[in-house]
């Protein structure tokens, strides 16, 4: 199945991985087996099989399955998408939104899998720039549009939490492919998303 709610954990995986996070809850000194730690190696373990499951879902195959002929050629826009990942650098969520245009060329795509891909690709250890350039080259590769914009800004704990710990730091990342590599298409888009970019 191209797309599907991640419910069902192997019993082999979970136990394995649960078994690693004991070791680490011990290993910083914690007592793993009082009251409230005892079921969160276990819990740790379906959170972190949860967290990524994109390794297992094929992002191409969701846009394919929702792909339909038509003649609309202006841009289409889904903006402030949901982004929730984690660096691949310390393990940590880095989390915020994610705008996507494309110019359709021929076929457009349902616009619950654009929010889908995301998923699929930010359901891994990631970096923000891999990640903005994944969704764009799955959107530009499968449905062939004219253009497709990607624009992700989040914020990583990696920065908050440890390291430099500034709170208020945001990273945005950018990607731009056909149409929108001409200034006027991508201010268009800019613009659209946010004032704040244009």
């Amino acid at each position: 199945m191209p797309y599907q709610h991640f419910e069902e954990y192997d019993i082999q995986v979970t136990e394995a991985i649960k078994e690693r996070f004991e070791h680490i809850i011990t290993d910083l000194g914690e007592d793993v087996t009082r009251d409230g730690l005892l079921k969160t190696p276990e819990r740790a373990s379906k959170a972190m099989q949860f967290l990524t499951q994109g390794y297992h879902q094929n992002a191409e195959e969701i846009l394919k399955s929702a792909m339909f002929e038509d003649s609309y050629n202006e841009m289409v826009i889904v903006k402030d998408i949901e982004v929730y990942s984690l660096c691949e650098h310390h393990i940590l969520p880095f989390f915020g939104k994610a705008h996507i245009a494309y110019i359709p060329n021929g076929k457009i795509v349902g616009l619950s899998k654009l929010p889908r891909i995301v998923d699929v690709f930010a359901r891994r250890l990631q970096v923000q720039e891999r990640l903005t350039k994944q969704i764009l080259d799955c959107i530009n590769d499968t449905i062939k549009p004219k253009g497709v914009a990607v624009v992700i800004e989040a914020s990583h704990m990696c920065m908050m939490m440890r390291g430099v710990q500034k709170q208020n730091s945001v990273t945005t990342t950018s990607g731009f492919r056909g149409q929108f590599e001409k200034i006027e298409t991508r201010n268009e888009f800019l613009k659209l998303i946010s004032d704040k970019f244009s």
